[in-house]
């Protein structure tokens, strides 16, 4: 699987725990981990939370990534932004709980977490143990497991209101702020992690227009 992880401007100076935390948990059970940014506070390119959602946006719906990993001050903004995206659901974790029961009951493709609130003492003990209630399982088994095909059913009935209420995402990339979306995809490396990843060349090709503007 590949997981693209996401750091919000507020929290950039904490990157290379939560990577650490991330790299540790996934990459020994066969994953890949992308991660876009943002790296230090100095970085040029600051990602606002509206430009984590954009983000993950181009990274889930053009295949580049399986997976979301964000998160800022409290979780709730890069929650609200990716869940405002087409074909994203994402979840606001907190706890190795809330990992476990978001992957068993929700099965989404994107967690959003604090970095800040509630973030002190062995603060990357909380967030490896996440990472591995949320990505050493199998999730969409059910919890409860006898109300598996319940929530697999609600799932489903949610992905299709999702797609009624949402535009496409190259739609999407038309429509919202140029500047913003430029800004939202000029990280340090995500030319060289998103075209080598991308497998929907519509959306490939309007992000390379844009980086070319």
């Amino acid at each position: 699987m590949k997981i693209a992880l996401i750091i919000e401007n507020s929290q950039a100076a904490k990157s290379s725990l939560v990577h650490e935390a991330l790299t540790t948990v996934a990459e020994p059970l066969g994953n890949q981990v992308f991660h876009y940014g943002m790296y230090t506070p100095e970085d040029k390119a600051h990602l606002t939370y509206p430009m984590i959602g954009v983000l993950a946006g181009i990274l889930i719906n053009s295949k580049a990534a399986d997976f979301i990993v964000t998160g800022c001050g409290t979780g709730m903004g890069s929650n609200l932004a990716c869940n405002s995206m087409p074909g994203i659901f994402c979840g606001l974790v907190i706890d190795p709980t809330d990992a476990y029961l978001f992957g068993q009951i929700n099965d989404g493709n994107a967690i959003s977490m604090p970095y800040a609130k509630g973030f002190g003492w062995a603060a990357e003990l909380n967030l490896q143990d996440c990472y591995r209630k949320l990505f050493e399982v199998e999730r969409g088994v059910g919890y409860p497991k006898e109300r598996a095909a319940v929530m697999a059913k609600n799932r489903g009935i949610l992905s299709d209101l999702k797609k009624a209420s949402c535009h496409d995402m190259l739609t999407v990339l038309k429509t919202i702020d140029q500047d913003l979306l430029k800004t939202a995809i000029s990280g340090e490396k995500f030319r060289e992690y998103f075209f080598a990843n991308s497998q929907d060349a519509a959306i490939s090709g309007y992000v390379k227009g844009v980086l070319a503007s």
